[in-house]
């Protein structure tokens, strides 16, 4: 588990940060900033599916590789 959370890796933050987005946005009708969330999807261009998958595709090929 460690071989994949590298806090110091701007590698891993790249992965992590479209994941963190698109969890943000698929859990707005828990939290339910759905302006804050609407700007996170317009920003991105993506959807949350997306993001999410595209963090955790970083993330498993990150630590493949090391």
């Amino acid at each position: 588990m460690r071989k994949y959370i590298k806090l110091n890796s701007l590698t891993w933050w790249s992965a992590v940060i479209p994941l963190l987005a698109g969890l943000f946005i698929a859990f707005e009708p828990v939290h339910g900033m759905s302006d804050l969330a609407t700007a996170v999807k317009n920003a991105s261009g993506m959807s949350a599916p997306v993001l999410i998958n595209i963090g955790l595709a970083g993330i498993g090929l990150r630590g493949a590789i090391k």
